[in-house]
Formats: C-alpha cells, structure tokens, sequence
C-alpha cells in the first residue's frame, strides 16, 4: 500500500480545503494518506512517504507563504530527488506565476511532478475539486 504525505499551509481556509481533497483522492485509491501542516512536516520523515503533495497558497508578489511554509520546504529539498510530488495552490490574483515558478524549482531537484500542479482562484470549485482527488489517486498509484 502506498503512504502519502499531504503537506499544506492556509491562510483563509481555502488551501486546507484543497489538501483535504488530496487526501480523500489518495484514500479512495487504496493508499494511506498523512495531513500536515508546514509547522508539522520535515526532513526527517520524508522517507517515511512514496509520495508527497504539497499545498501553498501565492503570498505577495506571487511567492511561496515565507514565515512556514517555504523554511519547511527549503528544508526538505534536499530529500525531494526522485521522490514523486504533487503540487496544488489556492490564489486571491496574479496569473499562477508563483506555481510555476515552484514547479521549476521541483523539477530541478530531480523530483518526480506526478501531474500538472492544481490552482484556483479562491476555494476550489467541484472541477477543481475532481481534480485535486485525481492527484490524491495519482499519487496513491
């Protein structure tokens, strides 16, 4: 059985909605699936996962949230090669470019992108919805 991470930070609620989809995806599909917020996540139990989605809304001028959630990241990085990982994030404006910008960076580590990173405008929308259980599924795979 797959064991997967489902990793987030939320300011308005909107990107926990998203991580919460991830994880129903994954436990749908068979595979056992862990929620943690960016405080609770780090280098030492990366190991302990097949796969990890992880979930953070656009800050500022389109960056990753930088007082949690981007330390945990930094943090990890380094355990991220040929892990496979999802990505998914909520927005309030912009064009995505912050989403981009993170995949990038992931896929310059060596990582694995399971599927195409997930964004909404808001809260996810039923489409969004089917398609942050899809990576949950994915991922499980």
């Amino acid at each position: 059985m797959s064991k997967i991470a489902v990793v987030y930070w939320s300011g308005t609620g909107n990107t926990e909605a998203m991580a919460n989809l991830v994880v129903e995806g994954a436990k749908a599909a068979g595979a056992e699936a862990d929620l943690f917020t960016a405080a609770d996540f780090n280098e030492g139990i990366v190991a302990d996962y097949s796969a990890i989605a992880f979930g953070c809304p656009s800050m500022g001028a389109e960056q990753l949230e930088d007082s949690e959630f981007e330390p945990m990241f930094d943090s990890v990085k380094s355990s991220l090669k040929d892990k496979t990982i999802g990505l998914f994030g909520s927005y309030g404006w912009g064009d995505g470019e912050w989403m981009r910008t993170w995949q990038e960076d992931c896929e310059s580590l060596g990582a694995k992108i399971a599927d195409d990173a997930i964004i909404c405008s808001g809260e996810p929308n039923s489409e969004i919805s089917d398609d942050l259980k899809d990576l949950g599924k994915t991922l499980a795979k």
